[in-house]
């Protein structure tokens, strides 16, 4: 390109780039074809007279995500960095609810009904959340301790009601009862009854995910010893709001359900965005689980949890895409 070009080429991109007119309004101020201008914006950018660089902040992984997104057909995925001193058996990074709280913050529109279920990561994302459009908050889940329930779910169910604005309907109850008739019973107690009147409202929830180990699920933590290792022979591999899934993603031991306050996993599937929060190496396989399970629509997760995903793990068909059951 001669001087004139280059000082022309420039001028278009600066009308273009810079100042948003139209491919149109650049031709007919130069007086040549919107075809010419196409041109000549492509000869800028093949030239290095132009740079495009995208840019977000240094904690997220654009690449990563939009990877994830794509593999496994998830509405949102947002990977964010692995703090650099993270070992391999540490539990979610704290900065994953500070970042699910902003995308619940895109994801929540005025009039819905937001769903949070029990999970060290969903309580840091309630603490971190500044801004919600009026909603209602309903809790998908009892809580993992009774006596904490003021630090735990409950709390965070009240966190974004006050954020939005909006009603909070919680559930003053243990997640995991002793037997069947005493959760039934619970169930029908008038404001759990309310909450769970809710569910089928739900447009938006946010749950955590857990492997089948010690300190990583909630359920695992309260089981006894025999119930861990019957649930373990069945193949657990993952649990979220108190439901047990397989290395496929298949819902096992049922009957566990029966004894927890918990959402439904076929009214968690009605649910239009379920944003699953978890991350690190030791949760990684179970994400998959839980991704395979068709239950979940979206991910916040970290680099290392990611890395596994995309690398060492097979999810099949787009789960979180199409909804499917696996055991259907």
């Amino acid at each position: 390109m001669g001087p004139a070009e280059l000082v022309q080429a420039a001028a278009m991109a600066r009308r273009f780039y810079l100042e948003g007119k139209s491919k149109i309004q650049i031709a007919e101020e130069f007086g040549v074809s919107r075809f010419k201008v196409a041109r000549v914006l492509e000869t800028a950018l093949e030239r290095d007279l132009v740079r495009i660089e995208i840019r977000v902040p240094a904690e997220l992984d654009a690449e990563r995500s939009d990877a994830l997104r794509s593999r496994y057909g998830l509405r949102h995925a947002v990977v964010v960095e692995s703090p650099a001193d993270a070992a391999d058996d540490a539990p979610d990074p704290e900065n994953l609810g500070e970042v699910a709280a902003g995308l619940l913050g895109e994801l929540v529109h005025e009039g819905d009904v937001l769903g949070l279920a029990w999970g060290r990561s969903t309580i840091h994302m309630a603490a971190a959340l500044h801004r919600l459009p009026p909603c209602t908050v309903v809790q998908l889940t009892g809580v993992y301790d009774a006596g904490t329930a003021e630090r735990g779910s409950v709390e965070a169910v009240r966190r974004a009601a006050q954020v939005s604005g909006g009603e909070a309907h919680p559930i003053y109850a243990p997640m995991l009862l002793p037997d069947p008739a005493t959760a039934a019973a619970l169930r029908g107690q008038t404001g759990i009854a309310r909450a769970f009147d809710y569910f089928d409202k739900v447009t938006v929830a946010a749950v955590s995910i857990g492997s089948w180990e010690p300190g990583i699920s909630t359920v695992y933590d309260m089981l006894s010893e025999d119930e861990r290792a019957h649930y373990a022979s069945l193949g657990a591999a993952a649990e979220m709001s108190a439901h047990l899934f397989d290395a496929e993603g298949r819902r096992i031991g049922r009957d566990l359900g029966e004894r927890c306050i918990t959402v439904e996993a076929d009214r968690l599937r009605r649910i239009p965005e379920v944003v699953a929060i978890a991350g690190g190496q030791r949760k990684a396989a179970a994400i998959g689980a839980v991704l395979r399970s068709g239950l979940v629509t979206s991910l916040v997760t970290d680099t290392a949890a990611a890395d596994f995903l995309l690398n060492e793990f097979t999810p099949g068909a787009r789960p979180a895409l199409d909804r499917a059951d696996p055991d259907v």
